[in-house]
């Protein structure tokens, strides 16, 4: 039976309720959730592990399993230990007590956020498929005043595919991302004062010029080819850590990339090539990441 404010040997309080956000207010959840697509370092790898391993099962898994899953990445135990509570305050895990042990589970607004992030990172080929010549148009300055505001348009939309070929200028091609546009707008509390529009391109300068403005494709392109060379050869024995850096390198590959339509890329584009690599390795190499995160986390150790 679980007392109120009772905690485990993990040093965290046990979950009370199912609360679609966990222990955390629906605020903290949202303003975690804006940096959780872009995160590095451990809380990064996290988000991958939970993508990889968790949200697919909706199975709670033990501490143990986390320290041995982040351990294969390079992660410190007390490191991990520290991301799984913050984790928790921020909404994304709801923690349960077992005895001395401490079960992990996603709270259900992160469940969803995980599923939209899966669908992005699993549906990205590296172009725009079948695109009908829409723009997505949205004009807004942050004020000066307002610098968390301007980090977050800056960064969100970034994410979102958005290029800025012009200050307080973001286009992309992705016209149907006008819900995620307005929503970053409304967190970045510019929603009143920004302007969006649809529209199409009729004359004037040459298009990948304007591309070439918006976005770095030769950073872009750098990635690709770093991405290529790691996971061309011969991959590491562990099957955790292999399929999870795979994905994690892919993540962020997606985030950068405003998966612009073959008329508007060079012609030496390689973000092609790379998706038939990362869904080639990642056919290869799941079932047995998936069998052996089923091992690591069946038990509490």
């Amino acid at each position: 039976m679980r007392a109120g404010g009772h905690r485990g040997s993990d040093g965290v309080p046990a979950a009370s309720a199912s609360a679609a956000y966990g222990n955390a207010s629906p605020e903290r959840f949202i303003l975690s959730r804006r940096y959780a697509a872009g995160t590095g370092g451990v809380r990064g790898l996290l988000i991958t592990v939970l993508g990889d391993y968790v949200r697919p099962t909706g199975q709670p898994a033990p501490t143990s399993a986390f320290i041995d899953a982040m351990g294969r990445l390079g992660v410190e135990e007390t490191a991990c230990r520290q991301a799984l509570v913050r984790a928790a305050k921020d909404g994304w895990l709801i923690p349960d007590r077992a005895g001395r042990y401490t079960w992990w589970r996603l709270s259900p607004a992160f469940a969803q956020f995980l599923d939209l992030g899966a669908a992005r990172i699993f549906g990205f080929t590296g172009t725009q498929p079948d695109w009908d010549g829409q723009w997505l148009v949205v004009v807004a300055q942050a004020a000066e005043s307002n610098r968390a505001g301007r980090y977050l348009l800056r960064t969100r939309l970034r994410w979102a595919g958005f290029g800025n070929p012009a200050p307080g200028v973001w286009v992309s091609t992705h016209a149907d991302r006008l819900q995620e546009a307005q929503s970053v707008l409304a967190e970045a509390g510019m929603r009143e004062s920004a302007h969006v529009f649809r529209s199409e391109y009729v004359a004037g300068g040459d298009l990948p010029a304007l591309v070439g403005q918006a976005w770095d494709l030769g950073e872009i392109e750098r990635e690709y080819a770093a991405f290529r060379a790691a996971f061309a050869r011969r991959p590491p024995a562990d099957p955790l850590a292999r399929l999870t850096r795979l994905v994690h390198a892919w993540r962020g590959l997606a985030l950068i990339d405003p998966a612009l339509p073959a008329e508007l890329l060079p012609r030496t584009w390689t973000g092609v090539r790379a998706a038939e690599l990362f869904r080639r390795r990642h056919a290869e190499w799941e079932p047995a990441a998936t069998r052996e995160w089923q091992r690591i986390s069946s038990q509490a150790r």
